[in-house]
């Protein structure tokens, strides 16, 4: 990258949220001298204010980005990218290019497709993890819809500074692989946190709910919970293979749930068994594990509670997760290329259960015979059930309800867990990079 071209180019984004200053902030900070950014008109003067003391230069719209700028990234929110590309698409400055950073592809290439100019070129990316994330060894999808050489050659210039790991995909590819792994994932935490709410519960003062698993768990919960629910919205609700996954995962949670309260231990056992066989059996069986161990994962506990006060859980969301690949048939180590930190989270402790034959073993007791835990696992399946319906009914308007009431029950917890969540991110990078 020439000094030269960190002086001249103009990069645009259109989109003020939590990724859109993300990158505006990294990309002034690896020098890039003509950084923009604007979001809606009405918040022009707050964002100026916001901007005062940096060398980002905020503009008035979205008009002013496209005609100026030589490369443009659309950080909106998925439900409004084809609203907001089809007013200030047409503007589009000649020869630029244009992506977007939504969480769900095809609708967003459509869009750009539809409404820029034939002589823009669109190359689309995706950085694999929300701002609190340091983007280092994160995967970054990039998604080459029509461009030359050259101009694709200088969005991965531009991309460079995040150090993040390319993966080169189409928009289809992307959606698909989204769909297995951060839509489902996310259903399963929000359904947690739910349950938690509609039993007047918090988790870390729980014996059953303590511990190495359970620490990750509560979290990652609560972590989703603290950010925006569009973010997760737009994943599920606008990505169609997202539906399939998730109405799939809530029946298995209802499917297993109901072998457990009628103590049908030899088909209980023998579901979560074959289930487990395929995904992390076969080939999978030298994988090298995610997670450390329990005593590295009992660090991040927002429990005081001792050890030896702590009880067996079902696991019911761990055991209908594989439940849930099985049945899809779906091997979820083919997405390690694109897996999020959440997801390598899940994976691990989910991968940590199933490869550890006497806690599996207590877990699939506990889901038959321990009755005291019933009521919570009722709980969850029932939220699991709400959610599945929610993204079925494509209704943001219910998912932002559920969403947001469940977010006020934990609110106070917000910051402890965000930075134990932020170190169990960091431990299990620092895991994969010894690989």
């Amino acid at each position: 990258m020439s000094l030269q071209e960190k002086e001249t180019i103009e990069l645009g984004i259109i989109g003020a949220g939590g990724m859109g200053r993300f990158y505006a902030q990294r990309l002034s900070k690896a020098g890039w001298k003509k950084v923009n950014v604007c979001d809606l008109p009405e918040k022009y003067e707050k964002l100026k204010e916001d901007f005062q003391d940096s060398p980002i230069n905020v503009l008035p719209d979205g008009f002013h980005v496209s005609r100026r700028c030589d490369w443009i990234m659309y950080a909106v929110e998925a439900e409004y990218i084809e609203s907001v590309v089809s007013k200030y698409g047409p503007a589009t400055k000649m020869g630029a290019i244009v992506g977007g950073q939504t969480s769900v592809k095809q609708p967003e290439i459509d869009a750009l497709t539809k409404y820029l100019p034939p002589d823009v070129h669109i190359v689309s990316c995706h950085s694999m993890h929300g701002p609190g994330v340091d983007p280092r060894g994160q995967p970054l999808v990039v998604v080459r819809q029509r461009a030359t050489d050259e101009k694709y050659d200088l969005v991965l210039k531009i991309l460079s500074c995040f150090e993040s790991n390319f993966v080169h995909l189409s928009a289809e590819e992307h959606d698909r692989i989204t769909a297995d792994t951060q839509a489902v994932t996310h259903a399963a935490f929000l359904s947690m946190g739910s349950a938690w709410k509609a039993n007047f519960q918090f988790p870390w003062l729980i014996p059953h709910f303590v511990g190495g698993i359970e620490n990750v768990k509560v979290n990652v919960a609560l972590r989703i919970y603290s950010n925006k629910w569009h973010v997760y919205a737009g994943l599920a609700i606008m990505n169609p293979i997202a539906k399939v996954q998730i109405a799939q995962y809530a029946k298995s949670v209802a499917d297993l749930f109901k072998l457990m309260i009628q103590e049908k231990e030899d088909a209980f056992r023998a579901r979560v068994k074959a289930g487990g066989e395929y995904v992390f059996g076969g080939l999978q069986k030298d994988h090298v594990p995610i997670l450390l161990s329990d005593d590295i994962l009992d660090e991040f506990s927002l429990s005081k509670m001792p050890k030896d006060q702590r009880e067996p859980n079902s696991h019911l969301s761990l055991l209908a997760m594989v439940d849930c690949w099985y049945t899809l048939r779906l091997n979820p180590y083919e997405h390690m290329v694109c897996q999020t930190p959440l997801f390598r989270l899940w994976m691990g402790i989910t991968e940590y259960l199933f490869r550890n034959p006497s806690m599996l073993e207590d877990c699939i007791q506990a889901a038959l015979y321990r009755k005291e835990i019933r009521p919570d696992d009722m709980e969850f399946v029932t939220c699991a059930r709400g959610w599945a319906e929610s993204v079925s009914l494509g209704s943001m308007e219910g998912y932002q309800k559920r969403f947001t009431e469940t977010a006020a029950y934990f609110e106070d917890r917000f910051s402890e867990s965000t930075i134990l969540g932020n170190k169990m991110i960091s431990m299990i990078s620092k895991n994969m990079y010894k690989k």
